[in-house]
């Protein structure tokens, strides 16, 4: 997506780098190279599968066409909407583009053939609408099954009777494909991925086409569940699915550096307080540096002091409360930095892992998260 291309939400596109000088200091770098490495650890993990790069949410807040671009070597793309499909094939990507959620509305069915996409189908729903298609175009299909996460998908129960439809269907193309998704499988000792996958299997059984079962989780931890397609999400990003652990002790490379520019020094007094609600206190003459980031720009508020920042690649801590535009941190450490210097909040060199966790949330949200006046540049 180039700086002037329209959002496919209709939305202000996100901003990529340019040589105008612009007064955005936070910037996140994508690096092509690192998606295209962790693709592979994809591969290698699951050699006897194909591979859904799931590229949903703007690819996890990346940029869903550079992203796509980058995981060319990838078998099939999916996507949770159709203006994230629009997109795609609008950038000249002609591979297959899976529609998770399958679509709502006849119209939407319109699109989706028009887009030539593979429809998930997780309702009776869905299927009446295939039957009612009044045009000769064709879909491939993937049957979705719930195996116990409970949000979309037929009952274990109905699959035969939702297959028997599909395949006497004239909209659907080709043998019918089945899906599940798991809701547990970062927790690798939780006995609920042991028991969808049995259901999965069991209510599959005798039907021919193709499964699909694994997140990245499934793919990383759970063998059984890579079936012909697996559909890596988070671990294409760099990040671990699994609470507790880093991407990079997976060999993953982080996709995404967030990073900003130190706009202002200056010491603080003994006893002297930073920030709005005056939360954090000197306890000594400290060196403080004011940091051109904030939730403005996706970086959370909740996160408290002593959370984690590199400057000029040294380590320091954040100071005080996150503010809309800008956060302080103790340059203690980095007594040497500079106006204009670096600072990394998370990425090379700084695991999102340990930036989520002194969030209290997971890197997913974190990356989603970014806003779009934040510039993107593409490496």
């Amino acid at each position: 997506m180039s700086e002037t291309e329209a959002h496919p939400s209709g939305a202000p596109a996100r901003p990529f780098e340019s040589t105008a000088t612009l007064n955005r200091a936070a910037r996140a770098t994508i690096d092509s190279a690192a998606l295209a490495a962790n693709l592979a650890v994809a591969r290698s993990a699951a050699p006897d599968s194909r591979i859904m790069a799931v590229i949903k949410a703007d690819a996890y807040g990346h940029g869903i066409v550079p992203v796509a671009r980058a995981l060319d070597a990838a078998d099939a793309f999916a996507v949770a909407r159709l203006d994230e499909a629009v997109a795609l094939r609008k950038a000249g990507l002609t591979g297959p583009i899976v529609l998770l959620e399958g679509v709502f509305h006849p119209e939407q069915l319109a699109l989706a053939g028009q887009l030539g996409l593979d429809l998930v189908v997780h309702c009776f729903e869905q299927i009446e609408m295939l039957e009612a298609a009044s045009d000769s175009r064709q879909f491939p299909v993937w049957l979705k099954i719930d195996t116990g996460m409970h949000r979309l998908g037929f009952p274990v129960g109905d699959a035969t009777q939702a297959a028997a439809r599909l395949k006497t269907c004239k909209a659907v193309a080709g043998e019918l494909r089945f899906m599940t998704h798991l809701a547990c499988a970062d927790e690798q000792d939780n006995a609920m991925t042991r028991r969808q996958i049995e259901a999965f299997e069991g209510a599959v059984a005798g039907l021919p086409g193709e499964r699909s079962i694994a997140n990245s989780a499934g793919l990383l931890a759970w063998a059984r569940s890579r079936a012909d397609w697996v559909r890596p999400g988070i671990m294409l990003y760099g990040a671990s699915p699994f609470e507790g652990s880093t991407g990079e002790a997976m060999s993953l490379r982080p996709a995404m550096t967030l990073s900003s520019e130190l706009i202002a020094i200056k010491t603080v007094a003994a006893g002297g307080r930073v920030g709005y609600g005056s939360t954090w206190e000197a306890v000594e003459d400290t060196l403080i540096g004011v940091v051109a980031i904030g939730y403005g720009d996706g970086y959370p508020r909740r996160l408290a002091s002593g959370t984690p920042v590199l400057i000029g690649g040294q380590p320091a801590k954040l100071v005080g409360r996150v503010s809309m535009d800008m956060i302080t941190i103790d340059l203690g450490r980095a007594p040497e930095a500079r106006l204009g210097d670096e600072v990394v909040l998370w990425g090379e060199g700084l695991p999102i892992e340990r930036i989520a966790q002194a969030a209290g949330t997971i890197p997913y949200e974190l990356l989603c998260g970014v806003t779009r006046r934040v510039t993107m540049r593409l490496v």
